[in-house]
Parts: structure tokens; sequence; C-alpha cells
């Protein structure tokens, strides 16, 4: 993953709406509250974010209903005019393109899913998940064989003549992820594309996605209310409220270190043992390199829960996928999170 060279990177982005949005936020205090805003005849669903989301990385956003995760991923679309602040993707400013380079740059680039499906509703399953194709210009036989590919993927082969309205909700939204894998974009934002399929489905389109990152090294931005999906899914979570980004770390940094009363409320119910990692508790070996069968960096503690009751050791070798030690795992430090000790 580059961490060098940022997919979307957005700078001090606000999304206000309101009479004089612009005019607004120019003569906005710096230490004005999002009440306070609220109170002046504006909603702040935006407020001062700034991220960096890297390449081949899955970024989940999280956050309650209105805390403005959709309206932040519609600005890194420029589905939405920001009212200040920078967004850059592949280091361009969207903001400075005409309306013909914007529709060029989200057909080359992005595949978007979100909660409203978009499908046309006079044309079928198939003709539905070709259409961005026959926009950007593809063979129709070309086309086709893609659409079919992505239907089975999705488990809607069968139905490829079906139309719409002829489907069930979790369906439509099968369609609406189908077309979005058949572009194989660069970017994907999909804002909680699994929330009407049942459980089964859901899991297996959650595998789907965890390969075709790892295979593929796309970029993924992923709206979700589930935190058990997030944890599962993402590279780093950001945890919003009101508009702004209280934390955007690794599954492991936010269940480990909240940063504040807010996120911890998220993650006051997760099992730490299940999220923690080894590789996030090992520790610098100062010259000391512990002695034994290692543990792998990517194994958690609920993985290791029998190793660590059973071990004598003080502290384990961790070791990454190459082999190579990276520090020592504390057994009692381990072993206080599996059991929940503070």
């Amino acid at each position: 993953m580059n961490r060098e060279s940022p997919v979307i990177a957005c700078k001090h982005v606000w999304k206000l709406f309101g009479p004089s949005p612009r005019k607004y936020l120019a003569s906005l205090p710096a230490d004005r509250r999002f009440a306070d805003i609220q109170k002046d005849g504006y909603i702040a669903a935006v407020r001062d974010v700034s991220l960096e989301i890297n390449r081949g990385e899955m970024l989940v956003i999280m956050g309650l209903s209105g805390s403005g995760k959709s309206t932040l991923v519609r600005c890194f679309a420029r589905l939405l005019e920001i009212t200040g602040g920078e967004v850059l993707v592949d280091g361009q400013d969207i903001m400075s393109l005409t309306e013909k380079q914007l529709i060029e740059l989200r057909r080359r680039k992005m595949g978007m899913v979100f909660q409203s499906f978009g499908l046309l509703p006079h044309r079928t399953v198939l003709q539905n998940v070709a259409f961005p194709l026959e926009m950007r210009g593809q063979d129709k036989h070309d086309r086709r064989e893609r659409a079919l590919e992505v239907i089975k993927l999705v488990g809607l082969e069968g139905r490829e003549e079906y139309f719409p309205r002829e489907l069930s909700g979790g369906q439509q939204q099968r369609v609406g992820i189908a077309r979005s894998l058949a572009i194989e974009p660069d970017i994907w934002f999909l804002d909680e594309p699994f929330s009407a399929l049942d459980p089964l489905i859901r899991r297996e389109m959650q595998d789907e996605f965890l390969r075709l990152q790892n295979l593929l090294q796309k970029t993924i931005v992923f709206i979700t209310h589930d935190f058990d999906e997030a944890l599962r899914l993402a590279d780093r979570i950001a945890i919003m409220k009101d508009g702004a980004v209280e934390q955007c770390d690794t599954p492991d940094k936010i269940v480990l270190n909240p940063a504040t009363e807010y996120v911890a409320k998220f993650t006051r119910e997760i099992e730490k043992s299940r999220v923690v990692h080894a590789a996030s508790l090992a520790r610098p070996l100062n010259g000391q390199t512990p002695t034994g069968k290692p543990v792998a960096a990517d194994a958690t503690m609920h993985e290791l829960a029998r190793l660590l009751v059973n071990d004598t050791r003080d502290s384990l070798p961790v070791v990454d996928a190459k082999g190579l030690i990276i520090g020592g795992l504390d057994r009692q430090e381990a072993l206080d999170l599996f059991l929940g000790s503070d």
C-alpha cells in the first residue's frame, strides 16, 4: 500500500446547508460549536474534516444517522459541492474540474453503490448491470459477458431478464452492487450496500469484497452502522459525530485507545480479544529476543487464547508474514486483555 500517494485527500472540508453558507463559513470563529451553528440557522453536515485515503485501503466510515457519513462520501465524488476546503483525487483538485471532466473521472475511476439503488425501471437486470459499460462505449458482447459474470457473483443468476419491480429490496441492492463491480473501478464508494441483504448473503458479499481488495488492491470507502461489519472489513475506521471525525485509526487502536467518550461508546460492548492482533501488542525487543514458538502478527488474542493460557514464557516472539520477528508479546498483558482486565 502506497502511503506516500493518497488516492483521496480532503483538507479542512466543510459542507454547510443554509441561506449563505460560503459567506457564513468565511466569518465563522474557530471555536464555534455544532449547536451554535444550528442556532444560526445552518446545518453543518461536514465540519472541518481532513482525511487521507491510501491506495488499496478500505476505509470504513461509521456514525449514527445524521452524523455526516453519506454527505462526506458525496463530497469525495463531488456529488455535492463543498462549502470550504479541498478534495483531491490522485492529486487533482476535483473542485476545479469542468462538468465534462468530472463525468469522465467518475466514469473512469469511481464505482458507487448508495442506499437508493438508482436502477433503471425499464431495463432488465442484465441491462442495468451493463449500463455503465455501455456508457463507457464498451463492445456489446464484452459488456454482456462482464455483466453475466458479476450477476452470478452476487447470486442473481437466472434473474438476468427480470425487471427491478420483479425483485425484492435485497435483490435490487445486489443489482446495484453488481453494476458497481462491473466497471472494475479504482475507487468504490459504498453506502451501506449490504443493509438489505439477509445475513448469509451479507457475509458472502463481505467475503467477496475482502477477496477483491486482497486481489486487486482497489481503494474502498465503505459506510456502515454495523460495528462488527466495520471491524471485519476495515483497514481503518473513521467515526463521525455531528459532521466531524472523532477518530480515524485502525480497528485495533480504536478498540484499545478510543480518543473520545463518544468513540468509547462504540467499542464498549466489543470483545477486544476478537479485534486486537498480536502486532498491536508487540513491544520493542531492546536487544532481548524472545525464544520458542513465535506467534503470527495477524493472529487475534482470541485465536491465541489456548497458547496464552498454557505457555509459561513471559514474552512470545511476534513474526510478520515473512517470518521476521517484529517484537515481543507480553503474555500477561495479552491475558489481561483476553480476560477483560483493565
